[in-house]
């Protein structure tokens, strides 16, 4: 089979070059094919013959014309070529002793519009088909396909199919049978070549015998054919563009009944993009041409017009097979719907505009129409713009959302903690986005040495991208295109670089440059992402160390107060904005209904007792609550200081102390952060707070000063003292450490003076 097919194709190319080579010389010299001219003994031109398909009969010329003029010369030996009438357009004949003018069309000049569509097109045509073939050649001398040969037949016979149409335009008898069967084998070689591919790709597509049974039919319609002009069978030609027309039904039919069983699979992307470009290929040569030909006997738009979209069919499968890459079809199908809709305005537009014009039998007007176009264009710029905003998340394709996708994904790193989360994260998002199947991730070393990163998985063969690994380890972001998939560089860590490959088991579409820029964008926020959690590893570990060492390094200390501060100050808004409200709340409603009930009810004694101590209890509750919320959050240091904050913490404590409290600060005027602030005030709170629970003195001293760039923070009493080594209980060797750790945090310096039965002294000393 393989290499019946090979020869096949060859042969085929080869004639095909013959072929050419007479359409290109017939055409060039004008010739008549079927009109023959001979010249006689009196140097006179006669028509001898005149076959039925020949221009000559569209000239109106009849056998026995002599001819007088050719475009208004006399006629010689240059319009004679191998007993052919030739270059001739207009011609003045004598028939039957008289002298008649006939004329032609342009059909005949290279320079119509009609040679652009029947000769210069198609001969384009052949010339990039024959690149083409040469491409296949190439690509399959490893591989050695049968798929590939098939495929250089369907080129071959779509190209003389289109060659040929010219040649029947302009007369050729010979053409018309040529042209006719390789017409009709286009659509038969078609299901053919994917019939093959599949059945390599090991995927079921069409049946065998489907195939040869349509190669039947241009060989039936070939001998139809032949009897046509023989006994007048005039339902021929349309029986042509009906088998024609079930050839490419049965072809569609093929791949839509694939697209929906296949169609979770991943080569559905392949038969969607088969049907899509067949639906363009052939929707405007069926419908505009063959079917309203067929049924409504006058077609839309000729065949010469229609034919040319049929070239997106082979130029489609020639780049699926050679750079085994398909179209992102998606993307392209989604801004030519897009497109469409807005471009309804201004066609109906200029429409109105040439009947409304034309009825009135008026001349268009230059400035008139320049500001209706304008206008019509300004109306559908502006309604782009509106669609833009407001459907710009939806605007192509919703599996191609890049900009929702990027949002979800920034989402989704908001709670990773692991490298292995981010780039789980990060290979599900393209995998949602992109018409990709499978993604890994790998670690190449400063030495080039790969490592397969997802361990958990089946490493993959990536033997075969091994030098384009190389290759992206330049730069964040680097993309690289592979077969069925890229490669992209997502990030480092130290010398060493993190790639994401990412495959498909068929095909994947080339790269857009929306998607390269959203690839890039991705690979960023995941190299963000990867050093932020590689510093906190770094910090974690650290910190670990620090634990085992039995100390904290003074930032971190810092760090916590901080955070402790933070916490303390979220807690008393709550408490100030939610309990203390309600509370307060709830006491005025009690002493409106005391009030009520004393004017309604003056006998009830002891429920009023109960309202009066319920009313009574609540007003405590409510000052504790305040009193609470400012130690928690000293309100009075943000804004007036240290100094006036520490001032009222005294006066507080000394209205519940057993103790006298003095309070020096005359000498205190250095300028504070306010986190040092927050920090001797809590130190000074928790010296008072021991000295209620546990001091049992008659006289506190604090003194707070600053000398120079040094603050001094002095604490004494006469209390019962502790033995520094035991202290006096769990509760205030706590409340002690707490403050030992703030002095840390301060980096200042505490000395401690005291003994059972000999008070208490603390002096903590800070460098400003």
């Amino acid at each position: 089979m393989r290499y019946f097919i090979k020869h096949l194709s060859i042969a085929l190319l080869i004639f095909s070059f013959f072929y050419i080579a007479h359409i290109i010389y017939f055409t060039q010299n004008g010739i008549l094919v079927g009109t023959y001219v001979v010249e006689t003994s009196k140097h006179e031109f006669e028509v001898v013959k005149i076959t039925k398909s020949s221009y000559g009969r569209y000239l109106n010329l009849k056998e026995g014309d002599k001819i007088l003029q050719i475009n208004g010369h006399m006629p010689s030996s240059q319009n004679i070529k191998n007993g052919y009438l030739a270059k001739a357009n207009n011609l003045k004949v004598e028939r039957r002793n008289h002298e008649i003018q006939l004329h032609g069309s342009e059909d005949l000049s290279l320079n119509s519009s009609v040679s652009f569509f029947i000769y210069i097109v198609p001969c384009i045509l052949f010339a990039l088909s024959l690149l083409c073939i040469f491409y296949i050649y190439k690509v399959n001398r490893i591989k050695n396909t049968v798929s590939a040969y098939i495929l250089i037949c369907f080129l071959i016979f779509i190209s003389i199919a289109y060659l040929s149409a010219g040649g029947v335009t302009r007369g050729y008898e010979i053409n018309r049978y040529v042209n006719l069967f390789t017409f009709l084998n286009v659509p038969v070689l078609y299901l053919h070549f994917l019939y093959q591919y599949f059945k390599e790709l090991k995927i079921k597509f069409s049946a065998k015998s489907i195939v040869y049974i349509l190669y039947c039919l241009p060989v039936l319609n070939i001998v139809t054919e032949l009897f046509r002009y023989r006994y007048d069978l005039y339902f021929v030609r349309d029986m042509n563009l009906l088998s024609f027309f079930i050839e490419i039904l049965i072809v569609y039919m093929y791949i839509v009944y694939y697209a929906i069983i296949y169609r979770k699979r991943d080569h559905a992307y392949l038969l969607k993009v088969l049907l899509i470009s067949n639906t363009i290929a052939f929707l405007p040569f069926t419908v505009l041409y063959l079917l309203s030909e067929v049924i409504l006997g006058q077609y839309i738009y000729s065949a010469i017009v229609t034919a040319p979209f049929l070239l997106i069919i082979p130029l489609a499968l020639v780049y699926q097979f050679v750079v085994n890459k398909i179209y992102d079809i998606d993307f392209l199908l989604g801004r030519i719907r897009y497109y469409s809709f807005l471009s309804i305005v201004p066609t109906i537009g200029v429409v109105w505009l040439s009947i409304l014009y034309e009825s009135k039998g008026n001349h268009f007007n230059t400035i008139q129409i320049t500001l209706y176009v304008f206008l019509i264009f300004l109306a559908v710029f502006y309604t782009k713009e509106v669609l833009d905003y407001k459907f710009r998340l939806k605007r192509f394709s919703e599996k191609y959302n890049y900009q929702d996708s990027i949002y979800k994904y920034t989402q989704l790193l908001k709670s990773v903690s692991a490298l292995n989360q981010v780039f789980m994260n990060l290979k599900k998002t393209i995998l949602d986005v992109l018409p990709v199947s499978k993604a890994y991730i790998f670690e190449i070393s400063s030495d080039g040495d790969i490592l397969y990163f997802d361990k958990q998985n089946i490493e993959p063969n990536w033997q075969p991208y091994k030098k384009e690994f190389d290759k992206v380890t330049s730069e964040i972001g680097k993309i690289i295109e592979v077969n069925q998939g890229f490669l992209m560089k997502i990030g480092e860590r130290g010398a060493n670089s993190y790639i994401l490959l990412c495959l498909s088991s068929i095909n994947t579409p080339r790269l857009t440059r929306d998607e390269i820029s959203w690839l890039k964008t991705l690979s960023f926020y995941t190299s963000v992402s990867m050093e932020n959690i590689l510093q906190i590893e770094e910090l974690m570990n650290h910190l670990q160390d620090l634990k085992q060492q039995g100390s904290n390094p003074v930032w971190l200390k810092k760090l916590m107060f901080t955070i402790e501060e933070k916490q303390r100050s979220d807690l008393a808004r709550d408490l100030h904005d939610s309990v203390l409200q309600d509370l307060i709340s709830l006491k005025r409603q009690c002493e409106l209904f005391l009030a009520d009930f004393k004017k309604e009810e003056p006998c009830h004694i002891e429920v009023q007792d109960k309202l009066h101590q319920m009313n009574e209890q609540m007003s405590d509750v409510i000052l504790m609550t305040r009193e609470t919320c400012h130690e928690l959050r000293p309100q009075l240091l943000y804004d007036l200081g240290l100094v006036k904050a520490v001032s009222k913490l005294a006066a507080q404590q000394q209205e519940r102390a057993p103790f006298h409290i003095r309070l020096n600060t005359g000498r205190f005027t250095a300028a504070l952060d306010l986190d040092t602030q927050l920090n001797l005030y809590r130190i000074i709170q928790e010296f008072l707070s021991n000295a209620m629970k546990h001091s049992q003195a008659n006289e506190v001293l604090i003194m707070l000063i600053s000398i120079q760039n040094k603050v001094i923070l002095h604490y004494e009493d006469d209390g019962v003292g502790c033995n520094q080594e035991e202290g006096s209980g769990q509760a205030m060797s706590m409340g002690l450490s707490g403050i030992k750790e703030r002095v840390r945090a301060l980096d200042g310096r505490m000395k401690i003076d005291t003994s059972e039965g000999n008070g208490f002294k603390a002096d903590i000393e800070m460098e400003l």
